[in-house]
């Protein structure tokens, strides 16, 4: 049975043909109404991902990758089609929104993590183990305007993982941190996934969808131009880009 179900989902976004940044750019725009320029981004996408299962979904730059995790999120509303959704989701997405830069981390852990569904015992006891998975124990006092964007995001990541629920949505999660930071979140990754978890992750590399998904969708012009086994997809995606398709190693 489908634990994420669409149906002939559809989505576009406004586009404004002349910019207007100021006050007086705005008033003396009231006499010349702008036009809008109709940008589709998903047109007529059908999709379900089974419970436990681990979906991959590629494409090129602007062909609906983040817009479809969003609409899975509940953070857009499709224009037209059905979506149904039966457990809840933990989407890893724009990183920082919500943070309060004024807050050192452990107040932000306390912040985010009530936001994402966990319980003060659940952030207080929990604490340690979030700060020693994105290695910043020493900087636990300090106030978050003073981290590096890549300390916020390894901290938001640690965050999330730590309030994963039933679905877990990714957004490039693996393009963050340095090599030691990525192969925690890799194991974290793999013990969520074999807990049962549903994973639905979005990534430009094919090894990681490969290595990471069963499955994988291509999507092209807003709609799916493939449904297969993760690997084919990946060098599907290969040759989308012009370039030589080697073979890509099917999950372990």
């Amino acid at each position: 049975m489908a634990i994420v179900s669409l149906r002939g989902i559809g989505k576009s976004f406004r586009i404004p043909s002349v910019r207007r940044d100021t006050v007086r750019e705005h008033v003396f725009g009231l006499l010349h109404p702008r036009r809008f320029e109709e940008l589709r981004v998903l047109d007529g996408v059908d999709l379900d991902v089974r419970a436990g299962e681990t979906l991959g979904i590629m494409g090129r730059n602007g062909s609906g990758k983040s817009t479809l995790l969003k609409i899975v999120s509940g953070i857009y509303q499709p224009d037209r089609g059905e979506v149904r959704v039966a457990a809840a989701v933990t989407p890893i997405l724009e990183l920082g929104v919500g943070w309060n830069p004024e807050l050192n981390a452990i107040d932000n852990i306390y912040l985010i993590g009530s936001v994402m569904g966990l319980a003060l015992s659940e952030i207080r006891s929990a604490i340690d183990e979030i700060l020693s998975f994105a290695d910043l124990e020493r900087f636990a006092n300090l106030e978050l305007r003073h981290y590096s964007s890549g300390m916020a995001a390894r901290l938001a990541y640690s965050v999330a993982f730590k309030a994963v629920r039933e679905i877990l949505v990714l957004d490039e999660i693996f393009a963050v941190g340095d090599a030691g930071f990525r192969a925690r979140c890799h194991q974290r990754y793999r013990e969520l996934s074999a807990a049962g978890h549903t994973v639905i992750l979005v990534s430009h590399e094919p090894y990681t969808i490969a290595s990471f998904c069963h499955r994988a969708v291509l999507l092209e012009g807003g709609r799916i131009a493939m449904d297969d086994r993760a690997e084919r997809v990946a060098e599907a995606y290969l040759r989308l880009l012009g370039g030589a398709a080697p073979a890509v190693p099917a999950p372990a």
